[in-house]
């Protein structure tokens, strides 16, 4: 089954939103944990923050990228420069930037979430997002992508697994960084620019 990857435009808001299905994902996050403080996620609700998600998709630019198989969404990954995940950049959590000033740099790029439909796990999704992804932010003229995923998990259906698994950040090539948290690296991959 091939897997094409493509940005999250507004057109493919249909596809996010099935995709994330009734719930949100992730008990109605649709991933904006690191989008908002946390009291206004304390305040937020599932409707809100689809709201939120989806003013923000149309704002542009897009904010990750769709995974689709046979033209059903299969996969998400959110990634974009720091300062668009303000909270992925707090001083306290295991992904905050080694440079201070990386937290507002637009050429220094984060991975910060996946979302999976259940009956596509284990196919290598994930993979071919991150790929895609290191693709998409060279192209847009990052320099560096970083990562702060889990290294162990026995389930592949993991709730913590929302991060990524350092496992598929090493096959892409990123390096670790530091470890804050036990088991969360830092990683990260720097961009060599298109020749």
């Amino acid at each position: 089954m091939s897997t094409s990857i493509v940005p999250l435009a507004p057109e493919f808001w249909p596809d996010f939103e099935d995709l994330f299905g009734k719930q949100g994902a992730c008990y109605g996050c649709w991933c904006t944990h690191f989008r908002l403080a946390p009291a206004a996620r304390r305040e937020s609700s599932r409707e809100r923050n689809k709201d939120h998600i989806k003013a923000r998709i149309e704002a542009g630019p897009p904010p990750g990228l769709l995974a689709f198989e046979d033209g059903k969404a299969v996969g998400w990954m959110q990634i974009g420069p720091r300062a668009d995940v303000p909270e992925w950049n707090n001083k306290g959590r295991g992904s905050a930037p080694i440079d201070p000033a990386d937290a507002s740099d637009p050429a220094v790029w984060a991975i910060s979430c996946f979302f999976i439909r259940a009956k596509a796990r284990g196919r290598g999704i994930t993979h071919r997002l991150v790929e895609g992804g290191i693709d998409f932010a060279r192209s847009n003229g990052a320099r560096l992508v970083e990562a702060c995923p889990i290294d162990l998990s026995r389930d592949s259906r993991s709730i913590g697994l929302f991060v990524g698994s350092s496992g598929v950040f090493e096959k892409a090539g990123f390096e670790r960084l530091v470890e804050r948290k036990a088991g969360r690296p830092l990683m990260r991959l720097v961009l060599k620019p298109i020749a």
